[in-house]
């Protein structure tokens, strides 16, 4: 008996964001910044910070998700070298069934071959994903201090950390 199209789909290839992928990301967050679960932003940040990024491609060359990882070097009255993930989607065709998983874990791969000591995100959703994977809810004392004043408080997005 054949098996259904969803269990027989190819699983998106991940890889590092390019340049090239700038305006692909734009849209692919497009959806999630409309329900106010990401922040807008720029075509020319995506651009400038596109090596920030692992994308998951699809089959056919379309991104079906991804994820940025900023390094934060040590600031004044920061607790040393740290990342935030930020802009992590998954298009809707892709939701439950683990690219997100997959792409934290490359994510999370990628932060401890940078050495880096702590890692932090903001979610205005219920942050499962992060908690099954080692985050717990955070202050903003210990994170990069330029990334805190970046955040918008009239999101109410809540703070998770994964230590070292």
């Amino acid at each position: 008996m054949p098996l259904p199209h969803e269990l027989r789909a190819t699983p998106p290839r991940l890889r590092p964001g390019l340049e090239a992928d700038a305006a692909a990301l734009a849209d692919l967050a497009r959806p999630f910044v409309r329900s106010g679960a990401l922040r807008e932003r720029p075509l020319t940040l995506y651009t400038a910070r596109a090596a920030d990024f692992l994308v998951a491609e699809g089959p056919g060359g379309s991104l079906e998700g991804c994820v940025g990882l900023r390094v934060y070097p040590d600031e004044e009255g920061d607790q040393g070298p740290a990342g935030v993930l930020y802009n992590f989607c998954v298009a809707g065709h892709r939701q439950g069934r683990g690219v997100g998983a997959r792409l934290l874990r490359a994510a999370l791969a990628r932060s401890r071959d940078q050495g880096l000591e702590a890692l932090y995100t903001a979610t205005t959703g219920d942050g499962a994903l992060f908690l099954r994977h080692g985050f717990t809810p955070a202050t903003a004392r210990p994170a990069p201090v330029s990334w805190v004043r970046s955040l918008d408080p009239r999101r109410n997005a809540r703070i998770l950390a994964l230590t070292r």
